[in-house]
């Protein structure tokens, strides 16, 4: 097990167990809110899951009744200069975010109560999301007069098109885990729950698989998007040669020619 500094108390916790980094959102009584010292946090837990060659998949998830409340109003309405602290908490959480969608390891999460705003950014920094029955989705920025943060106006019309993605931005929409599932924001729904274990059985089976090539997948699809296509061409050309040469790749290949 990994604690990052903090201590047990801190507000994410990473985990390491069979393979897995749980990255886990630790501040239950805020609904797992966002304030500057979770936003290090974050940062400090995704740095090690990366880094960590024991980790072959990340889980995130959040403690509590909610996975995450988005942004921690209450530290803004506590500080003088609102503006100067809304710019630094934002920075600093986008700082972890980018780190989360550059990790070249698959990332699940589970997701349960609430999902908003800034919450929104770190879920879709995951690439699978298990999302239970009762959870609710909102961007929930306009009904406080702000704006998007945290990437979330990069990776929102991504994963659900420009029009879908302006109407949860524009309008006080909320959608449940179904039309979620229904969006694409989601991958799956399950039980109340049962997401977190849902979402660590995939975890696992990630874990396991070829972690070269699976976390490659991953950087191919998530930076595809920020070059043009030709050279998203070339990218999986070299990375599809150093793949096949992977000891895991090799096994693989060996073995479906022996069929």
């Amino acid at each position: 097990m990994v604690v990052p500094a903090g201590g047990a108390q801190a507000p994410v916790r990473l985990e390491v167990r069979d393979g897995i980094g749980h990255v886990v959102l630790a501040r239950p009584a805020a609904s797992n809110a966002v304030d500057l010292r979770t936003a290090h946090a974050l940062r400090d837990a995704v740095a090690a899951a990366a880094a960590d060659d024991a980790v072959g998949a990340v889980l995130v998830t959040g403690e509590g009744k909610r996975f995450c409340a988005g942004g921690d109003v209450a530290s803004m309405l506590a500080v003088e200069d609102r503006a100067a602290h809304l710019e630094e908490l934002a920075g600093a959480v986008d700082e972890a975010l980018v780190a989360l969608h550059r990790m070249e390891k698959p990332v699940v999460a589970a997701v349960q109560g609430a999902v908003a705003g800034a919450g929104l950014a770190v879920m879709l920094s995951c690439d699978l999301v298990v999302a239970e029955t009762s959870t609710r989705f909102v961007s929930a920025y306009a009904g406080v007069g702000l704006t998007p943060d945290c990437g979330l106006s990069w990776l929102l019309p991504r994963a659900v098109g420009q029009q879908r993605a302006l109407e949860l931005l524009l309008t006080p929409r909320v959608l449940t885990a179904d039309e979620a599932h229904a969006w694409g924001l989601v991958t799956e729904v399950a039980a109340d729950g049962t997401a977190g274990g849902r979402a660590a059985e995939i975890a696992g089976r990630l874990a396991a698989g070829p972690a070269y090539a699976l976390g490659q997948a991953r950087r191919l699809v998530r930076t595809g998007g920020d070059t043009d296509r030709a050279a998203v061409g070339r990218d999986e050309a070299r990375t599809i040669a150093r793949a096949v040469a992977t000891p895991a790749a090799t096994a693989l290949l060996d073995r479906f020619g022996r069929r």
